[in-house]
C-alpha cells in the first residue's frame, strides 16, 4: 500500500521537477539525433536506445508531444518548433487511421497540446494555423467515435484495432479525440446525413467501460475486487451480449494488469473534469449530469483506492497485480518496489500514468467541501508517487540512455522487452509512453507549484 506523507506538496518536489526537465531536453534532442522516420515510430529503448515495435502505431504523438510539453515547462523554443515541425510532416495518417483506438494518445498530443499552446498564448499562430489544428482534432474524433460497436438499449464502445468484439480498458483516456471535437462543435456524420453526437458517444462508451471493464466488488463473479479492471472485455456483436473478460498484455483475465488499471485512473479523472465543463443541458438528453458524474466518478475512486492498495509504499507498482512470481518476494506491498528482483518486474510508466490520474481526481473532489478530505488523499498519493518516480533508480540520468524513466515495460507475457544478460527479467528499459506521462505529470505538478493554470488537454 502507497504510504501517504502529509508533508509532502508540490512545491516539495521543485528541485526534482527541475531535474526532471533539465534530463528531459537531453533525452528528446538525443532521440532526435539518432531516430530514423523509415523504421517507424519510436516505443521502447533496447540497452538504452528507441526502437521501434510493431503492433499498433500509437506513440509517435508522444514523441512529438514530449517536446511540445518540455516547450511549455522551459519556454526554449527549439522543443517548440521541433515538436510542431515533426508534428506537421509525420502525423497526418494518423488523423484518419480507421484501423485503430488509440486517436486520444496520438493525436491529442501531438496536435491538441499545439492549440492548447495557441489557446494559452504561449505560442504565436495565426488564425490559419489555428483553424489547420482544429481542424484536425475534429477530423481525428470523428473518425475515432465513427469505430463503434453497438450495445442493446442505445448503449455502445468504441472498438479496439482487434475487431468489433473487443472493449478495451486503454481506450477511457482515447476518448480526449472526442472531447475535444465536440469541444470545437463538431458531429460525426453517418448514413442518411444523420447528425451522431461525439458527446454521446463519450458518454457510452464510459458506461460500457465503467459497467464492464471495472469491478466493484459485488459478487460480479469469483473474483470480483473492487477496483479490480479487466483488460478486454468481449461481446457477441449478433446480440450484443457480454460474454467475457480477457486480457491482451496481463497475466490473466481474473488478474489486473496495473497498465490497463492506470488508462482507467486517467481516463475517467479526466472525463470528469471535461464534463464538469459541459452545460447540463447538454447531458440532460444522455441521463443527466448527476448519474453521468456519478458513473465516472464511482469508476475513478475504485479503480484509484485498487491501485493505492495494491501498489508497494513508493507507488510504483509490479506490471501485473496477480503475476505469478510476487508471491516468491514475500510482503512485497509492505516496502519500496524492487525493479532489480529476479522474478517479477515493475512498471514505472504504469506509475507515471497512474499518478496523473490520482492528482485529477483528487483536485475534482476538493472541489467540494463534502470530498475534499479524500480528494487529498489521492492528491497525497500521486505526489508519492512523484517524489519517487523523478528520483534513483527510476529518473535516467545516463546521458548515453535515451530513455527518461527506466524500468517500463511493454508486453511481459509477449516478451518484448528486454532482459539484460546478467538479470532474469527485463529493467532498465523506458517506454515512449511513460517518459510522456512523466513529462505530462511534471508540467501538471510544476503548473500546481507556481500557482499558473490548471492543465487540462480540453482547454483548446
Amino acid at each position: 500500500m502507497i504510504r501517504l506523507d502529509p508533508a509532502l506538496t508540490s512545491a516539495s518536489l521543485k528541485t526534482r521537477l527541475e531535474r526532471v526537465f533539465e534530463l528531459s531536453a537531453a533525452k528528446i534532442h538525443s532521440l532526435e539525433k539518432t531516430w530514423d522516420p523509415s523504421a517507424g515510430s519510436p516505443v521502447i529503448t533496447v540497452q538504452g536506445r528507441y526502437t521501434s515495435r510493431t503492433w499498433a502505431d500509437w506513440t509517435q504523438g508522444f514523441q512529438f508531444g514530449s517536446a511540445l510539453l518540455q516547450f511549455d515547462a522551459t519556454g526554449d523554443p527549439w522543443f517548440f518548433e521541433y515538436g510542431r515541425r515533426n508534428t506537421l510532416a509525420y502525423m497526418p495518417k494518423h488523423l484518419t487511421n480507421v484501423g485503430g483506438h488509440d486517436h486520444g494518445f496520438n493525436n491529442i498530443s501531438a496536435y491538441g497540446n499545439l492549440l492548447r499552446l495557441a489557446h494559452e498564448g504561449k505560442i504565436d499562430s495565426d488564425k490559419y494555423e489555428r483553424e489547420y489544428y482544429k481542424l484536425a482534432l475534429m477530423t481525428s474524433g470523428a473518425v475515432q467515435a465513427a469505430r463503434w460497436t453497438a450495445l442493446p438499449d442505445a448503449g455502445g464502445y468504441i472498438y479496439s484495432f482487434h475487431g468489433r468484439h473487443s472493449l478495451f480498458v486503454d481506450t477511457m483516456r482515447s476518448l480526449r479525440s472526442l472531447a475535444a471535437a465536440h469541444r470545437l462543435g463538431h458531429v460525426l456524420m453517418g448514413e442518411g446525413d444523420k447528425r451522431i453526437s461525439l458527446l454521446e458517444r463519450l458518454v457510452r462508451h464510459a458506461e460500457a467501460t465503467a459497467k464492464y471493464a471495472i469491478f466493484y466488488g459485488e459478487g460480479r463473479d469469483h473474483y470480483d475486487v473492487r477496483g479490480r479492471v479487466a483488460h478486454e472485455s468481449l461481446f457477441n456483436v449478433n446480440n450484443g451480449a457480454y460474454r467475457c473478460a480477457t486480457t491482451q498484455q496481463g497475466y490473466s483475465p481474473f488478474t489486473t494488469w496495473t497498465r490497463g488499471l492506470a488508462w482507467a485512473m486517467l481516463g475517467f479523472g479526466e472525463q470528469l473534469e471535461f464534463v464538469a465543463t459541459i452545460p447540463s443541458a447538454e447531458l440532460d438528453p444522455l441521463g443527466g449530469r448527476a448519474a453521468i458524474e456519478s458513473m465516472m466518478r464511482r469508476a475513478a475512486e475504485a479503480t484509484c483506492d485498487y491501485y493505492i492498495d495494491q501498489a508497494p509504499t513508493d507507488g510504483i507498482p509490479y506490471w501485473d497485480t496477480g503475476a505469478p512470481g510476487l508471491v516468491k518476494l514475500g510482503n512485497y506491498l509492505d516496502h519500496s518496489s524492487d525493479p532489480y528482483n529476479e522474478y517479477e518486474p515493475v512498471d514505472s510508466a504504469t506509475a507515471a500514468v497512474a499518478a496523473q490520474g490520482l492528482w485529477r481526481l483528487g483536485s475534482y473532489l476538493k472541489a467540494s467541501p463534502e470530498s475534499s478530505v479524500r480528494g487529498e488523499r489521492y492528491r497525497q498519493a500521486a505526489l508519492v508517487i512523484a517524489k519517487n518516480l523523478f528520483d534513483r533508480p527510476y529518473l535516467s540520468e545516463d546521458g548515453s540512455h535515451q530513455g527518461l524513466i527506466l524500468h517500463a515495460i511493454y508486453n511481459r507475457p509477449g516478451g518484448w522487452d528486454y532482459v539484460p544478460p546478467d538479470h532474469k527479467i527485463p529493467c532498465g528499459e523506458a517506454t515512449m509512453w511513460g517518459d510522456y506521462h512523466a513529462r505530462e505529470l511534471a508540467l501538471l505538478l510544476w503548473r500546481d507549484l507556481h500557482g499558473a493554470r490548471y492543465l487540462r488537454f480540453f482547454d483548446i
